[in-house]
This record gives C-alpha cells, structure tokens and sequence, in this order.
C-alpha cells in the first residue's frame, strides 16, 4: 500500500456497507486518507443479509479494486456452483417446472454483455456467490482504524475548500475533501445533494431470509433453485431462492442460506416492525410453507430460527437514475443512487462498479478534482439506470408490484 498523504485532508464515506467499504480499499491501496462514518455500532449489530450472486462485471469491478492478494482472498472465499441459471420447483408437489432457456436474440446478447441478469453464470463455467457478511468482512480489512461506528450522517455543508459531515446528534466532522454517500436506501446524503430527486419507492413485496444446515438441502443437490407456490391464488405467490454449492454439502457444521419472497400483503411482520429477527419471522416463514413438498420443508424444520429476518422489498425510479445540479465535492454510490429489486441480483455488484468507478477517477487525480463528481455521475447513471430497469422488469413479473410517481417511498 502507498503511504498516506497526511497533509491531504481525507474523503469523508457515509456508510459502511459493500460499495463504501470497495471504495475505501481504493482508497487505501492509492495512500489517500479516508474516514467512513457508519450508523450502526458494530459489523454485527444487524444481520447481514442473504447471499449474493456476483455478476462478471461486478468481478471484474472488484478485482480492479483489491490488491492481487486481497482478491485471491475474496476468490477463494466465493462459492463456485455448477450451472448456468435457475432450477425451478413447485413448491407444492416438487415438480420441475424448469423452463428451457430461450434461443438468443442480437438483442439479449447485448443485454448480457452489458451486465443483464440472463445468464446466472458469470466466470468459469460457474455460478459465483458470497454471503453478505463474509463480502463486507474481507472488504474491511485494513480499513477498520478509520470507521467510526455509530456516527448517523444526516446531511452536510459545503465549505470554501472542503466538506463537513453532520450527524444526528447536531455534531459535525472534520473537514474532508469531498464526501461520498454510501449508506443505502435511507441515505440522507442523497436527498439532499438530489435535492430530493432520488427517491426509494416501497413496492409492497415483502420477504424473510434464513438459513439451516447443509444437510437440510441434501434432497435438492447442487444449484440454483427456484421454488414457486401459487396455491392461495392470484396475487398472493410465495417463492423462495437458495444456492447449493457442491464443496460443503456435506459438512453439517455450514449453514446455507435461503430468501422468501412475496407478492405485496402476504409477509407482514408485526405492527410493521422490519427490525423484528428470529423466531417471529422463523414462524411466519413455517407457517407458510407447512404445504410444502417434503424436498424443501426440511430447509425450515431445520432452519436457524434466531437468524431469520424480514426484509422490504424497494425500488429506485424504474425509469431511470434522475438528473440534479452536480455537487463537485458530494456524490452518491450503491443503493443510495439506484436501489433495486433482489430480481437479476444487480444490486450489489452495480454498487461495486460505482466504487470502482468513482475510486479510480479520485486516484487518478490524486484526491479531490473538479469534475470528478460530474463525470462519475454521467457514467453512472447509464449503467445504473439498465440496472434498475432490468430489475423492476424482472420483479413486476416475480413479485406482480407497479411503481408510478404516486406510490410510497421509503
């Protein structure tokens, strides 16, 4: 790593989820002082989420970032599961409903090369995944002196030659270059360097993620599955989606993970409470699978209750990443500039091209530059707004939600 510029002031990051922390590996590696400022106060105050399927462009993104170590190290901790897209089952009688896959258009193609979620298979001849958790741990590595955990940034001010964060409790940080809002769906920052333009819509599909032992999933086998039950009618589908890798299969001492998804009004936790873990969203999701075929039951009679989550199903502006008056020293990156729909899994590995994207044209120019922020923007929201385009397109089929400028936002 080069050795820190401590006369620079630092990139101030608001966030300390997969894109910030990408960024700050950017960061780190080019010797340019940086501080995340992350709401929670631990990595394991919360659960960390269901695990992710890695896109070749999001590979690609990252390994551009990591040092060749630190990539051999995120390399070797992904899973790498045989198969080329989703094995689909009626959750009901445990039939195969797989489709065969399409004949390709020109059209398709092009999607493909573009990132388009049509093909699951992204390097190797293999599926490539990696638990939430496990991601953000390696991404933190060597970045933790410079988080400061439960600092809530809730908006900003500008300065003659730099930028200040704000926080919650009314206090500021120092005074940094330039600041970078990574902190998701309910990022202050966005709102108000959008000028409110950005906007997080609530779909009204609701899910619960959880996870049992690998012996649980012994009478799926290895791949990507994807069981549907649309018993209770129109409108009130259930579908879960799980990765069954082949190299832990058989050690029951690994937990593999699971996620349910819902039309809008089947999941709601208590009282609206998405903060509520364990054994409640551990009942809901048994109670709605008690008609299951006895192939997949075994994933919720084993499942590790204390870990089960609810979780919301949002959305950016489906019909693209809005346009605001550009802030040189301020910009946005992950779901904080397009959230997504889980549909086509684009959200994580858009947010890694954001950070290497935008970590690139900060080192290139030695800190902070006029026009990176601008430049960066532009770019961002072509492949941003494909992104969030092809995962709504996805999700009105899969989950049945429709977005207009009417509906809620988060």
């Amino acid at each position: 790593m080069a050795a820190e510029d401590s006369r620079k002031k630092p990139i101030l990051i608001s966030g300390a989820g997969l894109g910030s922390l990408l960024l700050a590996q950017a960061l780190r590696r080019a010797g340019l002082p940086f501080i995340i400022y992350e709401r929670d106060a631990s990595l394991k105050f919360r659960g960390q989420g269901y695990r992710l399927r890695m896109s070749a462009l999001g590979l690609d993104a990252i390994e551009s970032v990591l040092t060749p170590e630190d990539w051999k190290r995120f390399w070797d901790t992904c899973g790498k599961t045989g198969g080329s897209g989703f094995a689909a089952l009626n959750a009901i009688t445990g039939e195969d409903i797989t489709q065969p896959p399409p004949e390709k258009s020109q059209k398709m193609v092009e999607q493909e090369r573009k990132g388009g979620p049509l093909d699951l298979e992204s390097r190797d001849g293999k599926i490539v995944g990696i638990a939430r958790g496990e991601m953000r741990e390696l991404f933190m590595r060597g970045c933790e002196d410079q988080i400061h955990w439960s600092h809530n940034v809730t908006g900003y001010e500008i300065l003659d030659s730099g930028v200040r964060a704000i926080f919650s409790d009314g206090s500021k940080s120092e005074e940094g270059e330039m600041l970078i809002g990574g902190e998701g769906i309910y990022s202050k920052v966005a709102k108000q360097v959008s000028g409110g333009k950005l906007k997080t819509y609530d779909t009204g599909a609701r899910g619960i993620h959880g996870q049992a032992p690998t012996t649980a999933f012994s009478k799926l086998g290895e791949g990507v599955w994807r069981a549907v039950d649309d018993s209770r009618g129109e409108g009130n589908k259930v579908f879960i989606i799980t990765n069954v890798r082949p190299n832990d299969m058989d050690d029951p001492n690994v937990n593999f993970g699971w996620t349910m998804g819902a039309q809008p009004g089947v999941i709601e936790p208590p009282n609206g409470d998405y903060a509520i873990i364990g054994k409640t969203a551990a009942d809901m999701a048994k109670s709605l699978v008690k008609d299951w075929h006895p192939r997949l039951k075994p994933l919720f009679d084993s499942m590790s209750e204390a870990d089960a989550a609810f979780w919301k199903i949002t959305c950016s502006t489906p019909w693209g990443v809005p346009e605001w008056t550009n802030e040189p020293r301020v910009t946005v990156i992950g779901d904080a500039a397009h959230s997504m729909t889980p549909a086509g899994g684009n959200g994580a590995n858009t947010a890694v091209r954001d950070s290497a994207l935008l970590g690139k044209l900060i080192v290139d120019a030695g800190g902070f530059a006029k026009g990176i922020t601008d430049k960066y923007e532009k770019e961002m929201r072509v492949y941003g707004s494909e992104a969030v385009g092809q995962s709504y397109g996805m999700a009105k089929t899969q989950f049945g939600i429709d977005i207009t400028e009417n509906s809620p936002t988060v």
